[in-house]
């Protein structure tokens, strides 16, 4: 009986940590002070993956660190980004994310992918800030040589990442103008997250999540959607999916739970975007705020 205990001890020991997805950033170009800009931490065995980089990331990270007691969301862990697209709400905070881990003490260079482009945007962050990089690392401060170095990857649909039985998956999207924008499922041993990025409706986020244990999508109100200003009705056709239309991708994907973040609702409440969604959908959704867990 005792060898038992100890082989099952064992075993458990050696087992993946539970996934985890911390909601970041839920916020839209608006300066919300409740809702910082879009991004997502996945916890994985006691690393964070994060995807996007809106602004306030690095610090909402360190809020979810204390609040959560996910030591992974500490600065100088920070090391991983994923980019949905480039639009300057995903990405302000990239700098921050950048530098201030490094500032902190990390050591290792940031893991960087995304859309064409993003290898180009990482070297121009460097270079604006040569100067804070030179009296860091020559200053009084003696600051380490390899921390604010971010390797960039430009990447295209299908597996873009893969460690310790975590996989990264991009999938294409149409956002707009944008040439190109991604989607990303990422499957560990015990979960499977489909996160939607910026999107119109598309049935690439029905292939991904099939059935996925979390689907986080993008969404505006029809509340919004009713703003008298020009234009303001065909931009959101062009770029976002409705209450409506994501009821019914959800419909046909099946996940386990609908969560929706980067919601456009001025004008509305939270719980009556969630009663637009439910009104043609009856599996569970829930409407994110910053620092959520699930």
């Amino acid at each position: 009986m005792l060898k038992l205990w100890v082989v099952l001890a064992l075993a458990c020991a050696g087992a993946p940590a539970a996934t985890q997805v911390v909601i970041l950033g839920t916020g839209t170009p608006r300066a919300d002070p409740s809702r910082s800009g879009p991004a997502v931490a996945l916890i994985y065995n006691g690393r964070a993956y994060l995807f996007d980089s809106g602004p306030g990331v690095v610090r909402r990270a360190a809020a979810a660190a204390g609040r959560l007691k996910i030591a992974a969301l500490q600065a100088p862990s920070l090391n991983r980004v994923f980019l949905t697209h480039l639009h300057s709400d995903h990405s302000l905070g990239l700098p921050d994310l950048i530098f201030t881990p490094w500032v902190l003490g990390r050591k290792e260079p940031l893991d960087l992918y995304g859309p064409k482009g993003t290898t180009a945007m990482t070297g121009h962050l460097e270079a604006a800030w040569e100067q804070d990089i030179d009296v860091r690392v020559h200053g009084l401060e003696r600051a380490n040589t390899t921390g604010y170095q971010a390797t960039a990857h430009d990447v295209e649909p299908g597996v873009v990442y893969r460690e310790g039985g975590l996989t990264v998956t991009a999938f294409a999207v149409h956002h707009g103008s944008w040439a190109q924008a991604f989607g990303y499922r990422i499957d560990t041993p015990d979960r499977s997250v489909v996160i939607s990025g910026d999107c119109t409706p598309s049935m690439a986020l029905v292939d991904a999540c099939h059935g996925c244990d979390v689907l986080l999508h993008e969404v505006y109100s029809l509340v919004d959607a009713k703003r008298p200003e020009p234009g303001w009705s065909e931009y959101l056709r062009e770029f976002h999916t409705s209450s409506t239309e994501l009821a019914q991708i959800a419909a046909k994907a099946r996940p386990k739970l609908l969560v929706l973040y980067h919601q456009l609702i001025r004008g509305t409440t939270d719980k009556a975007l969630v009663k637009e969604v439910r009104k043609d959908y009856r599996g569970r959704v829930v409407s994110a705020h910053d620092l959520d867990l699930y």
